[in-house]
């Protein structure tokens, strides 16, 4: 009887049930995906030092030793420093007006507040430390990066028995990151949602496989399914790393309207757009996404500027709940979305088609 399938490399690195790595803003989706047997990273690049450090805590207290992961941003690209508002009086007038247009055409809100995003670590390199040494403090025992390499990192975290993951979008940076010795690559298609590359999720997991050697390889990108995960696992990955599947999840913080964008969403109603953060990014298509593409539109402006830009509509929208308005990053496998369940309960229905699919192909499993 052939063995199983889903115990792999990943599975023994981090000693999990099921080679699932949801990637999450929520702590309660987190938790539960860890306690039913798989693996959770926490995004928290928009978060201050302390409530790092608080949630953190949190997910301890309710995790009994298990372990999980924490994702920051780590661009080297950002500005070594500098407070809101010299990064803003960088931005030039005529994007500003662009923008102005947008809101008036399309009757966007102001926020209800300030936009607040002085705490996101791709702002500027002194604030994405001050997250990174929360981590190490705290010993996190895995540290991912979603964005910028990692391997300045490794030797502080290796010696606090930490682990490492990067996430790349070519071969040539899974090749860097895997002789500095990071102890496993996130491979993500142009499929994911938020940030990605141009290579398409079958492609980059089979190139980064080839080259990886004993480097478990996670596969990223449109994963939404069982048979995705036994796809993954096919083309070399020792398993995969999901974010889209979460947000409509029962625990899930996500605003309901979104929610409900996101359950009755396509793949065509994604859009690969440098209009949010001025890099790529998967999102679903709204009016701020459509109309950067128009050839009216300046250029779009690098990081972290084009973010600071696209804040205000975003947060106008988001604190209106203006369905119309908002928009949520979503990967092309959102079209399999299609229910609320719960976290658990999407691990175990990802697991059971996993487990069908490779028994339809080999027979019964061990």
């Amino acid at each position: 009887m052939p063995q199983d399938p889903l115990r792999t490399k990943l599975s023994d690195l981090l000693g999990i049930e099921y080679p699932v790595i949801a990637f999450t803003h929520c702590k309660d989706v987190a938790v539960e995906v860890i306690n039913a047997g798989g693996f959770a990273v926490l995004g928290e690049a928009m978060h201050t030092p302390d409530d790092i450090a608080a949630d953190i805590a949190w997910i301890r207290s309710r995790v009994a030793g298990k372990p999980f992961g924490i994702d920051l941003v780590l661009p080297a690209s950002a500005p070594p420093s500098g407070s809101i508002d010299q990064l803003q009086s960088n931005i030039p007038d005529s994007h500003r007006e662009f923008a102005r247009q947008i809101k008036e055409k399309y009757d966007v809100p102001d926020p209800k507040g300030p936009v607040d995003l002085h705490t996101w670590g791709g702002l500027n390199q002194e604030l994405a430390r001050a997250q990174l040494d929360v981590l190490l403090d705290e010993r996190v025992p895995v540290i991912a990066s979603g964005l910028g390499s990692p391997a300045f990192v490794l030797d502080a975290a290796h010696s606090r028995d930490m682990l490492v993951f990067g996430l790349v979008g070519k071969a040539r940076q899974a090749r860097r990151q895997i002789e500095a010795g990071v102890d496993a690559i996130i491979a993500q298609g142009y499929d994911a949602a938020g940030h990605t590359g141009s290579i398409g999720t079958f492609s980059i997991v089979a190139e980064v496989s080839a080259i990886a050697g004993d480097t478990p390889i996670i596969a990223a990108g449109g994963v939404t399914t069982g048979r995705h995960l036994a796809a993954a696992l096919c083309l070399g990955a020792s398993g995969v790393w999901t974010g889209t599947l979460w947000l409509a999840s029962r625990e899930s913080d996500v605003d309901m309207i979104v929610k409900e964008r996101l359950l009755a969403a396509t793949s065509d109603d994604t859009t690969h757009s440098t209009s949010i953060s001025g890099m790529t990014m998967r999102v679903l298509k709204c009016p701020w996404t459509e109309e950067w593409a128009t050839p009216e539109a300046p250029d779009v402006l690098q990081a972290p500027y084009q973010m600071l830009l696209s804040a205000d509509y975003i947060q106008g929208a988001n604190d209106h709940r203006r369905g119309d308005l908002m928009t949520e990053a979503a990967g092309q496998g959102v079209g399999f979305v299609t229910s609320m369940k719960s976290a658990r309960q999407i691990l175990l229905d990802l697991v059971e088609e996993a487990i069908d699919t490779f028994e339809g192909l080999v027979g019964e499993l061990a």
